[in-house]
């Protein structure tokens, strides 16, 4: 009875103390995020999950995790286990988001909490800013934390700065700590390579650490994306589990920390990667680590995907609400044998198949050193005259005059070691002294830490906007890593190299989106190998794989959806693999439609659909671009893929399923729908049928209640491989 009343009494105390100590909730319309300050003044976060009614209740979420925070405070093996911003040097036993060395020689860093501040930047969005010091020393660390109410997102980052006498050397520098406590953890990662990007991989999490990051200096997703799902408890669907979706806005060398400890604890550590990249941070310069991006879900990973898809187009994209334009590519149909006869012939091909521009690929600069294959000219940003006599204004103006607009590619980043800017400036290069030159698809790296060579890659853009009215696209590509990367300009600062370069990027494209603010721009890397939303804020869309085969575009494209909208993921009719024009095509429209094909080789009927599907699309991609997705059938669990985009109001949409390989009759069942209102009545309709062709789904253009369509479904899947049908679904 005396223990019993002993249990009591410590409950309660621990419930009391609790309430005494500053409670910080970080809340969305759905989640919270809570922190809590100790008796000795550590701040810890006790809480991340479903955002309660009543906020004075996050203090009886958890008992055990009350008693931890009050009244255990100083042993390493309770306290240190939620530390919001975990530290080095004292005794913290597990991974650390900061660890310096002081100018003399002390290792250790102490965080106590001094004070915190909530902004309401405006309706929905409020920014929490919470300042911690060291006890001994004069470091500042100040965590933010970003919410985005409706979208239910959090930006999380830090900013570090000292006033010592000396400068203290950083080691480790992560933007976010976050705790999760749960029986079980899965994890959703997704590896890249060239032509296979964005495939998912799921595991489950076992105790020790698992390490996602990057070590390529200039692509930041050739192996491995910075984005991640990690579901709770247990595996997470589409509409059911918890689960948290997290993503770096770095374009850098990044680096996610999954650490299971040995009470199954999780903390993620997210940031840049600190590999090779030790920073000497001096007296009164603030360094600030780039946003960690999160969302958490309890109704699976669509939800969790539209979250991040309503942030995006509103603040994460550029120009995320704005059209975007439908484009020919001229690369798969000349590659670099091109004249400017030519290509104003391909403007009429625009045209003809009804899309908004033509964009001009790789292949059109360079005079000493002309641009005639992958060797030589990168550098020389001048039309070469034997292809382009009267230069790219007068291609230009040709679009003008075909009433179609003008794009053009780039690769101002990359250099040939053929070209005049490399005669004229070798030590713009990064390359190790004392060793040979590490070329990589014939190229080298400019150094962008050098202030010279960002006004040099600022130059290029600029100058042809002042070339007569401007190029309505650019395409920027970037096409190799970084390998032997050494910086003449950095000098005996090497290890800021792989962090100075992505700043000096950035300084780059804030010129260029400051002079240029409605100028679109598709960010590329020998495909898909550079997605991130550190860079989406200057681009509006990603060339998502060089590999443009639509059964393999299916499974690249079912992985980007789940952290960007379709409007930022380009995709191209081309003419790889052997499927049909309709499917080709089809698998395109799930996000940003372009070509890249030879339109006079086209046949008739073929032709005749295209023009057909760009007008339906033309017609359709309001929902596509701006609605909520669906992914109903996913293509890692059966023979097809099905998906679907609906508009705000619930009024419209659009349904795409592709079959893929089925080794037999698959006899597909029923689909349920999902997003649509249950009240309302929709007209279903195939459309993109080929010409004196037939509708697969039978009973195109019956009239369902939305109640019928998402709790029974239909049969929208052709039996047959490589075969897609898409439907118009509409409020009657």
């Amino acid at each position: 009875m005396k223990r019993l009343l002993f249990l009591l009494t410590l409950i309660i105390y621990s419930v009391m103390e609790a309430q005494d100590g500053a409670l910080i909730s970080i809340e969305t319309e759905t989640s919270a995020l809570v922190l809590k300050v100790g008796k000795n003044k550590k701040l810890y976060q006790t809480y991340f999950g479903t955002r309660l009614n009543n906020g004075s209740e996050y203090e009886f979420i958890s008992k055990e995790n009350t008693k931890k925070f009050v009244i255990n405070d100083g042993n390493p093996l309770i306290d240190l286990r939620h530390s919001a911003y975990p530290t080095f040097g004292t005794n913290n036993l597990f991974e650390p988001a900061i660890r310096m060395t002081h100018n003399d020689g002390n290792p250790s860093l102490e965080l106590e909490y001094q004070s915190y501040s909530t902004e309401k930047i405006d309706e929905n969005t409020a920014e929490t800013i919470i300042k911690l010091k060291d006890p001994q020393y004069p470091v500042f660390v100040t965590l933010h934390y970003k919410t985005f109410h409706k979208e239910n997102i959090i930006e999380s980052w830090s900013e570090i700065q000292h006033q010592e006498k000396k400068s203290v050397m950083l080691y480790n520098y992560a933007s976010s700590a976050l705790h999760l406590d749960a029986d079980k953890y899965w994890l959703t990662q997704f590896y890249s390579d060239v032509v296979e990007e964005m495939r998912m991989e799921e595991s489950q999490l076992t105790r020790g650490s698992k390490v996602i990051d990057s070590k390529l200096g200039v692509r930041t997703n050739m192996f491995a994306a910075p984005s991640f799902f990690l579901s709770l408890n247990s595996k997470s669907g589409e509409n059911t589990g918890e689960v948290i979706a997290g993503s770096i806005a770095w374009s850098g060398n990044f680096k996610f920390t999954f650490d299971i400890d040995n009470n199954n604890e999780l903390r993620i550590i997210s940031g840049i990667n600190e590999f090779a990249s030790e920073y000497n941070l001096e007296p009164g310069t603030v360094f600030k680590t780039p946003s960690f991006i999160y969302t958490f879900s309890n109704q699976g990973k669509g939800q969790a995907s539209r979250n991040l898809h309503d942030w995006a187009r509103k603040h994460g994209l550029k120009d995320g609400e704005k059209p975007r334009l439908t484009l020919l590519n001229n690369w798969e149909t000349t590659f670099f044998d091109f004249d400017q006869t030519k290509l104003s012939n391909m403007f009429e091909d625009a045209k003809t198949l009804g899309v908004d521009m033509f964009l001009l690929d790789d292949g059109w600069f360079g005079n000493k050193h002309p641009r005639s294959g992958s060797t030589s000219g990168l550098g020389d940003w001048q039309a070469t005259k034997t292809k382009l006599p009267d230069g790219i204004g007068f291609l230009m103006q040709k679009a003008k005059e075909t009433n179609v607009k003008f794009g053009i590619w780039i690769e101002p980043e990359m250099i040939n070691e053929k070209s005049e800017l490399y005669e004229k400036h070798p030590d713009w290069v990064l390359t190790l002294p004392n060793r040979e030159k590490s070329l990589y698809r014939t190229q080298l790296v400019l150094d962008l830490c050098n202030p010279k060579v960002q006004d040099f890659v600022f130059k290029v853009v600029d100058d042809i906007m002042q070339t007569e009215s401007g190029v309505a696209f650019f395409k920027w590509d970037c096409n190799r890593m970084m390998t032997s990367a050494y910086s003449n300009y950095l000098k005996n600062q090497q290890s800021h190299l792989f962090i100075e370069y992505t700043k000096g990027l950035y300084k780059v494209l804030d010129k260029i989106k400051s002079k240029y603010p409605n100028l679109p721009m598709m960010l590329c890397a020998g495909g898909g190998g550079r997605v991130d939303y550190g860079l989406l804020n200057y681009f509006t869309e990603f060339w998502a794989s060089d590999n443009t085969d639509p059964f393999d575009r299916i499974f690249i494209q079912w992985g980007y959806s789940n952290f960007y909208p379709a409007l930022a993921v380009c995709n191209h009719v081309t003419s790889m693999g052997n499927q049909s024009i309709k499917f080709r095509t089809d698998v395109a429209m799930m996000g940003k439609l372009g070509f890249d094909i030879h339109v006079g080789g086209l046949k008739e009927d073929e032709l005749k659909y295209t023009q057909e599907a760009v007008a339906n699309y033309k017609r359709l991609s309001p929902v596509i671009w701006k609605g909520d997705l669906y992914r109903l059938v996913s293509p890692y669990e059966d023979s097809r893929a099905v998906l679907m985009y609906v508009n705000e109001n619930k009024t419209q949409s659009v349904l795409f399923s592709y079959t893929l390989h089925p080794l037999t009759d698959p006899n597909y069942g029923l689909v349920k729908l999902n997003g649509l209102d249950p009240a309302k009545r929709y007209q279903v309709k195939e459309i993109n049928i080929m010409p004196k062709g037939k509708a697969v789904f039978e009973e195109s253009g019956t009239v369902f209640s939305g109640d019928f369509l998402m709790k029974i479904g239909l049969k929208v899947s052709s039996s047959k491989g490589e075969n897609s049908v898409v439907l118009e679904i509409t409020e009657i």
